[in-house]
């Protein structure tokens, strides 16, 4: 009788590796892996992952790399909206899961699986992540999570690894480490209480640079495509923009936030890049967009970020909002100059074609050239309408 398929998405961990038994073994599918790529790691570490299935049994590994598409159909939207969780988090981790899963659903429905399998615990974000990609891409195929499941425990995975022929040192890390193009979350250790930071040995890159260096950013209707005049396919920009600032001990911070699940969360995450353009982007926004434009680009962009946060990133209402974000766009592209300096940077200024303060109507508390005195002094008096109107008829009722 032929086995069924079961197509696991493989990180290569303790969780992972118990899965590629477990699914074997107990459950009797023929086990593919396959890892997603979406920044997070180079060609050696892809051997090492592809070693790691062998080892475990799987005949087939794959390795996927989407960066490009998380790029084109994600971080270009995150930047478009200047998204930030809580104010704070560029959505480092929680925007990739989405892509990798919409990977592991094409893949499968590639090579016929019968059902998808992942390693995600029951306490986290992830679980409802994959599960809704899976749901939606992937309808007919059976969901296999056994970590969720059987509500196992580290030492328990272990143990039936060992008793399966699979003996090695699984060290416990401290701090959970998640890379990707658009940052590292640090998850651990003092993040698991309301009140302590990371120590700097927690950090994944060491803050060395203590001279300040000022780089000069390019946008291109909002896409970021120049460092001091050279240019760069965005992916690459971003690595290279990640490699200077990094160094430097910029953007580090922890977000505190609501998971999908109903409990709060706090993770570390080093992110230098992304916060680099997100920030100057919203600058040279501010310079080139009109007011109402800023407003509503806010209010979207937060139901965006929310979205995809939550891993609703197919829901068709994302790719409207993409079209609202994309269509802002068309006169966001200057040069902005930063500041890099020790755990810190300066947005100093931009140069534009498109900048609205460049105009011949006045330069704001100096001088005024479209309008008189007179005109200010109707304009005003007409503004005050309706707030008049209201104090005058309701003050006597509200004493």
């Amino acid at each position: 009788m032929k086995k069924k398929k079961v197509l696991l998405a493989f990180s290569g961990g303790l969780d992972t590796s118990y899965c590629a038994i477990y699914l074997a073994k107990e459950k009797g599918y023929e086990v593919y892996t396959a890892a997603i790529n979406t920044g997070g790691f180079n060609k050696s570490e892809e051997k090492s992952l592809e070693k790691r299935a062998k080892t475990l049994g799987i005949d087939t590994h794959i390795c996927l790399n989407v960066e490009e598409e998380f790029y084109q159909k994600g971080i270009k939207y995150l930047i478009f909206g200047n998204v930030l969780k809580n104010h704070t988090y560029p959505l480092s981790v929680s925007a990739e899961r989405v892509f990798q899963a919409v990977a592991i659903a094409e893949y499968a429905k590639e090579i016929g699986a019968d059902a998808i399998a992942h390693g995600s615990t029951g306490a986290g974000n992830d679980q409802v992540r994959f599960d809704l990609v899976f749901n939606v891409m992937a309808p007919d195929m059976e969901i296999i999570t056994p970590i969720r499941d059987q509500k196992l425990s580290r030492e328990e995975e272990v143990e039936y690894l060992k008793q399966n022929g699979i003996d090695q040192e699984w060290e416990k890390a401290k701090y959970s480490i998640n890379k990707g193009l658009w940052g590292t979350s640090v998850g651990g250790a003092e993040t698991l209480n309301s009140h302590q930071n990371l120590p700097e040995k927690a950090w994944p890159t060491e803050a060395v640079n203590r001279d300040s260096l000022t780089i000069e950013l390019g946008f291109d209707k909002g896409e970021p495509i120049t460092i001091n005049g050279d240019r760069f396919a965005p992916i690459e920009l971003i690595k290279k923009l990640d490699s200077i600032a990094s160094p430097y001990g910029i953007g580090r911070d922890i977000h505190v936030g609501d998971t999908i699940i109903g409990i709060k969360g706090r993770v570390g995450f080093e992110a230098a890049a992304p916060l680099i353009i997100i920030k100057a982007h919203q600058l040279l926004e501010k310079h080139t967009l009109g007011k109402w434009q800023l407003y509503w680009k806010d209010q979207l962009a937060e139901w965006y970020g929310m979205l995809m946060h939550e891993g609703q990133y197919l829901d068709p209402v994302m790719r409207n909002i993409e079209t609202f974000l994309k269509d802002t766009q068309k006169s966001v592209s200057g040069k902005v100059f930063v500041k890099l300096e020790n755990k810190r940077f300066e947005l100093e200024g931009i140069e534009s074609d498109c900048d609205l303060m460049a105009s011949k109507f006045g330069q704001y508390g100096e001088m005024n050239e479209a309008w008189s005195a007179e005109d200010v002094k109707g304009f005003t008096k007409i503004l005050a309408n309706s707030m008049l109107i209201q104090k005058q008829v309701q003050e006597q009722h509200n004493d």
